[in-house]
């Protein structure tokens, strides 16, 4: 009866693990658009400063001819990973286009945007 005990008690212990501890460092940005949980903007930021980095780009790729457009967000989150490996703090003046057919896929949607990283 006991093992069982420390058994649940065990099982218990390790499901209820905080996400910091869970392999996967919580990300923390030092500006974030809320409506896509990354630091990518459509606009310029102009209450603070910041040094331009350079453009970054993105092509997001639908994987059949029956799959959807991709969305904001998945966008967004491509030309964060571009600008995050340029040690940029943010895009900004992000723009994207229309799903257009490509001899590579099904159809393509790219992105630009400009990469900066915040004065201290």
């Amino acid at each position: 009866m006991n093992i069982l005990k420390a058994a649940a008690l065990a099982a218990l212990a390790a499901a209820t693990v905080s996400p910091a501890f869970a392999g996967k460092p919580e990300k923390h940005y030092v500006v974030v658009n809320e409506a896509v949980g990354v630091p990518v903007f459509p606009h310029d930021i102009t209450d603070r400063p910041y040094e331009v980095i350079g453009p970054v780009k993105a092509g997001v790729r639908k994987a059949t001819i029956f799959s959807k457009e991709a969305s904001q967000k998945k966008i967004y989150k491509e030309l964060w990973e571009r600008a995050e490996k340029l040690g940029a703090d943010a895009v900004i003046n992000a723009k994207y286009g229309e799903a257009h057919m490509t001899a590579m896929s099904w159809g393509q949607t790219n992105a630009t945007g400009t990469a900066i990283r915040f004065k201290k």
